[in-house]
């Protein structure tokens, strides 16, 4: 079972917290001091029993408890102590004073060693690690990759770490940043006291921050990397390079275990540490076996207060009061093939918390989601009743590159943003380069994706954007994303104005499966089930409303289409909810790109949104902080999005929009476009302020909310698609929410192929 580090433990958990952690501490103080009497069996030539009652008699007479004296005893024969207890062991036990083998340092990292072993997975001893002998060290984060047949790198464990910031590091192609090189070929650790060099990209809090890389070994070889960062520049001398050393052999052994469930699969752990609420996988091998729990994401195991005991991961143990219920909807998910839904599940804590008067009650299981996952797990999803969890706090708190610019066609000039300069690698009293002369630092295979962004902008006068691997003067590659708009007068397209984004580090991952593509046929099947976890991720996260929605003062009816191509799964996603304060919440939005970049997008927006709709602020408002939580996701993802929140008390609607297409009011039959602010997409510029609209509504009225996928056309405008848009509604207006939206999709007006998203909204 693998976990990531557990937040905050809610109420009502803090039994079985303390249950875990334990029964961990006596699982690892156990392991030590068999190893101890391991050790001196071997030095004395003794029974394992005469070497129990002589490490027994040892502590007796040296004053040391047995797990110290255990500790100083292992250190000794691993190198870790300073000096060699073998003298001390091997004479009779009756010093006069204590006897000090390690140093409190030395012993608290034999322990943590210790723990490590005793873990059943590559995070838990990541985990293990950290918390007992790094971060005393001053230690932030750790990463443990493992290597392939193929020189690739994939992240097999980490700790300190978010799950977003590790999904931009799950994969490291063979071209790996040259600290990761040398290490793999010369073996020796690299020692990087005041952060990476100049140019080189590492996992890490900031480009200062002290990291450390060393190559984890087993069995002779070289089977991984570790990378252990500081929050800032530190020295490493000998005490502490021989500490990291010694912390970091376990990993090794650890990353070497053959079935590690993260290796198994990768890709359904991958999705579910990118989450923001609770989600766990179960292993079902029989459809009359105890399901058992085999990986539970950061927020699961903050719900539970804790991971449950390596040595019992049955579903009971970690849900005694829901566990028949998860069991049965597990069973029944795999029998049917779809996902199964409840609103509500007991509890979860400690056996027997139920029957304690004066203890406060254990969260329950909210808007419980399971769903299968391949032929023997399954997926479950809830949320938690004091899980605040969708705030920006838990985004990944870090800015990235992102440059405005525009383009004037009459005298060829161009206005640049200052974070531009640095992206494309110039000093700021060189000028500018325009969209039209950027073809010579555009890659050369890249050449038709700009043609192409620009036949767009000037030949068809509509919006698009691309990505292109842009060359700097020092031979450095950097994937940008172009999002531009021609700028139009009478007709004529005068220039262009736009956003440039570094997006190199989502790439690494494509990088990675590339470079093994053609040599391994497993990974087009990783490939296949990304794209089926995305798709029932995203059915699970963003259903269907199969039937009327009646709400106060409306109706709703909401359906979604998957993208006509396969692996396209994309990052629409709708959303009607009523909220505490009376109103009710209704958005759609629509995350760029696709596959489980885009699904991982769509899933922060999605939850961030709901979570912070329950504050009470405007749309405005709520605009503003689903832009800072973009701007802060891992995969840097865009969107467009409207927010609109509608008042049953008055019938007045209020709304913002980030750059999406215009809602359509349909009244007494005639079909209307609703004027959005002009305001920027999501992720695109940090700490902007987007307008609001009102709207007042009238009994009867429908309002329409959509994606691009039901207009857009390859060679037409949106002016066409719009208009298409309106005379069907119209034609629709007598008709149920219900079936106007499946009657739209059906004759969709649409043909790039892409997922769409469309939302009816009656006013009763």
């Amino acid at each position: 079972m693998t976990t990531s580090a557990a937040g905050p433990e809610g109420p009502g958990t803090s039994g079985l917290a303390a249950e875990n952690r334990r029964l961990r501490a006596e699982l690892t103080r156990r392991h030590l001091i068999d190893l101890a009497t391991g050790v001196l069996a071997a030095q004395l030539g003794a029974s394992p029993a005469d070497a129990a009652e002589h490490l027994a008699a040892l502590s007796h007479a040296t004053g040391l408890g047995v797990e110290d004296l255990s500790a100083d005893i292992v250190n000794g024969v691993a190198g870790m102590s300073g000096t060699d207890p073998a003298a001390a062991v091997r004479a009779e036990p009756a010093p006069a004073e204590p006897v000090v083998f390690s140093t409190p340092d030395e012993r608290r990292a034999r322990r943590a060693a210790t723990a490590a072993e005793t873990t059943d997975t590559v995070g838990e001893a990541a985990r293990a690690l950290l918390e007992g002998g790094l971060a005393p060290l001053g230690a932030e984060s750790l990463w443990l990759w493992r290597r392939d047949a193929w020189g690739c790198l994939r992240l097999a464990g980490h700790a300190g770490v978010g799950a977003a910031e590790a999904a931009a590091w799950q994969w490291i192609p063979p071209a790996a940043p040259p600290a990761f090189r040398s290490v793999l070929s010369d073996g020796g650790p690299v020692w990087l006291a005041d952060g990476a060099e100049a140019g080189e990209v590492l996992p890490g809090p900031t480009r200062r921050s002290a990291r450390a890389v060393l190559a984890l070994r087993s069995r002779g070889a070289t089977v991984g990397l570790a990378l252990v960062a500081w929050p800032g520049p530190t020295a490493f001398d000998p005490a502490l390079r021989k500490a990291l050393v010694g912390l970091t052999e376990v990993a090794g052994t650890v990353l070497d275990a053959a079935d590690s469930p993260a290796s198994a699969v990768p890709a359904l752990v991958d999705v579910l540490d990118s989450l923001v609420h609770p989600a766990m996988l179960l292993r079902v091998v029989a459809p009359a076996a105890r399901p058992t729990v085999e990986h539970l994401n950061e927020y699961a195991v903050a719900a539970l207060g804790g991971a449950p005991p390596s040595e019992d991961r049955s579903l009971a143990l970690a849900f005694p009061q829901a566990h028949a219920d998860l069991a049965h909807l597990a069973r029944r998910a795999h029998r049917t093939a779809r996902t199964q839904r409840v609103p509500r599940l007991p509890a979860s804590g400690p056996p027997g918390s139920e029957d304690r008067a004066g203890e406060e009650d254990p969260p329950p299981l909210l808007d419980v989601r399971v769903l299968p996952a391949g032929s023997e797990r399954t997926v479950v999803l809830w949320h938690a009743a004091t899980d605040p969890g969708l705030a920006t706090e838990r985004a990944v708190a870090r800015l990235q590159s992102v440059a405005l610019f525009q383009d004037s066609l009459s005298d060829g000039g161009s206005v640049w943003s200052e974070q531009a300069y640095a992206l494309f690698g110039r000093a700021r009293d060189e000028p500018p380069v325009p969209l039209l002369g950027l073809r010579g630092m555009v890659h050369p295979e890249d050449g038709a994706a700009l043609t192409d962004l620009l036949r767009a902008l000037t030949e068809w006068r509509t919006g698009a954007q691309t990505v292109l691997r842009i060359v700097l003067a020092d031979g450095t590659v950097r994937h940008v994303r172009v999002a531009a708009e021609p700028l139009l007068d009478a007709g004529t397209v005068t220039g262009f104005a736009g956003v440039y984004q570094d997006v190199s580090a989502s790439r690494r991952v494509e990088a990675a499966l590339n470079a093994t593509f053609d040599q391994l046929t497993a990974v087009r099947t990783r490939a296949e089930l990304r794209h089926q976890i995305a798709l029932q991720l995203q059915q699970a996260i963003v259903p269907e409303v199969p039937d009327l929605q009646e709400f106060p003062g409306l109706v709703v009816a909401a359906r979604y289409r998957p993208a006509a191509e396969e692996y396209r799964v994309g990052g629409d996603w709708y959303d009607v909810q009523p909220l505490p304060s009376g109103k009710i919440l209704v958005a759609v939005g629509d995350v760029a790109g696709h596959g489980i970049e885009s699904v991982t997008g769509m899933v922060a927006l999605h939850n961030a949104q709901r979570g912070l709709a329950c504050t009470g602020e405007s749309p405005r408002r709520l605009m503003e902080w689903l832009n800072e939580v973009a701007l802060r996701t891992s995969g840097h993802p865009t969107a467009t999005a409207v927010c609109a929140l509608y008042d049953p008390a008055d019938r007045e609607l209020v709304w913002s929009s980030a750059g999406h297409l215009p809602l359509l009011l349909v009244r007494d039959g005639e079909a209307r476009l609703l004027d959005p602010p002009h305001d920027i997409l999501l992720g695109a510029v940090p700490s902007y302020a987007y307008e609001e609209r009102r709207t007042a509504l009238r009994p009867g009225d429908t309002l329409l909310l959509y994606t691009d996928g039901l207009i857009e056309r390859r060679h037409d405008g949106l002016d066409e698609g719009l208009a298409q848009l309106a005379a069907q509604a119209e034609a629709l207006s007598g008709h149920p929410p219900n079936e106007q939206v499946e009657w739209l999709l059906d004759t969709a007006a649409g043909d790039t192929d892409d997922d769409t998203s469309v939302v009816a909204v009656r006013v009763r």
